[in-house]
């Protein structure tokens, strides 16, 4: 019998699940937000993910539903699992996804590393946060930011003003989540998958680097990541995905700190940005192991093939023309670069695709992806 997925969210990352579906007899099912997303190969609906009903009737449909994203309304996620759907992740985990103050209690709770952080509702709560920790924070709001959005370091609370006001003018009130500035050497994440039966397979840490907030490159397996600090990610990563009972792919997203702490920065319950790597890199990709986790399917291997993987982001794109008129020149100079382009229009600051290359050099092959990644620009 073919086991059918359906994923919620016609994003890239659902875009990119479709072939290792294939690949494993699965049917996968789309429900996408409009006809023009990047997973519209695959799109059987169309309709509002945060309408119960719509939701309810793509899932009838499907052996089991996951997601391209952590948006889902509670109120839908709990319609789904009263209907006896099998949903992976489940409602109580991708609470933590999707509110941080959540999440950080969560996490105290479970012992895990993490900067000091609070609750605060108003700018002298914030002030002295501010007044106790060297005068500079990161503020966020608790819900929705993502890729830089909805994160501030300030050093004073009317910096934050606006957002104050905003929970004020909200009937339901709520708070900000703010946090002490880490003095970090480096971003690291670590990926786990986790099946409902309990299997855990658990990827490399890898190394990840930030522009203007947004996730740039990838270098897997870290480099300098000695025995010690790839045994401590991994029981963080494996530590929250059995804590929090997460069912699917995990990204720990870490800090280093300077005195070579690891503290915990964000969680994402789906394939993440900081695993595209494993498409070309790893033995099975982090979009099969998904498939494989939520199906509750043996886990599989999570070995890098190559000594090192670089992956690329491409941010933006061309500003005249799109992606394919550049293939070509890509794949002629750069034979053994992956190039995986997500069916989006060219933006400033979008990413539109990335570039994947694995050798046994780092720094050559850091120059060979980026190089790539560099003919589908301006």
């Amino acid at each position: 019998m073919t086991l059918r997925v359906g994923v919620v969210g016609g994003g890239q990352l659902a875009r990119m699940m479709i072939a290792p579906a294939v690949e494993l007899g699965v049917e996968i099912r789309v429900l996408a937000e409009d006809d023009g997303m990047a997973a519209a190969l695959a799109a059987t609906s169309v309709g509002d993910y945060r309408d119960a009903q719509t939701v309810l009737v793509f899932a009838r449909e499907v052996d089991v539903i996951t997601f391209d994203h952590e948006h889902v309304p509670q109120d839908v996620l709990a319609a789904l699992i009263d209907e006896g759907v099998a949903v992976h992740p489940g409602p109580a985990p991708l609470r933590f996804a999707q509110d941080k103050l959540s999440m950080r209690a969560r996490l105290d709770e479970l012992g895990m590393p993490q900067p000091d952080w609070a609750a605060v509702t108003g700018p002298e709560q914030l002030q002295a946060f501010l007044d106790a920790h060297g005068g500079r924070a990161v503020v966020k709001t608790p819900r929705g930011g993502y890729d830089g959005k909805g994160v501030r370091v300030v050093g004073a609370a009317a910096e934050a003003e606006d957002w104050f006001a905003a929970l004020a003018e909200d009937a339901r009130g709520g708070a900000l989540l703010v946090e002490e500035l880490v003095d970090f050497s480096r971003e690291l994440a670590q990926q786990v998958a986790r099946r409902p039966s309990g299997e855990i397979a658990v990827f490399p840490v890898v190394e990840t680097v930030q522009r203007g907030g947004v996730c740039a490159e990838v270098l897997a397996p870290a480099p300098r990541a000695g025995e010690r600090l790839t045994e401590v990610a991994a029981q963080i990563g494996v530590g929250i995905a059995d804590g929090l009972g997460v069912t699917g792919m995990l990204a720990v997203e870490l800090f280093e700190t300077t005195d070579e702490r690891l503290l915990v920065n964000e969680l994402a319950m789906r394939p993440h940005n900081s695993g595209h790597w494993t498409q070309d890199g790893a033995v099975t990709s982090q979009f099969e192991q998904h498939l494989r986790a939520v199906l509750d399917l043996p886990l599989g291997e999570t070995s890098p093939t190559a000594d090192w993987t670089v992956m690329v982001n491409i941010l933006g794109g061309p500003s005249e023309g799109g992606l394919a008129d550049r293939f070509a020149a890509a794949m002629a100079e750069y034979p053994d670069a992956k190039i995986h382009t997500y069916g989006k229009a060219p933006r400033p600051g979008r990413k539109v695709g990335h570039v994947n290359v694995a050798g046994d050099d780092l720094d050559d092959v850091a120059y060979r992806a980026r190089a790539a990644a560099s003919v589908f620009l301006d």
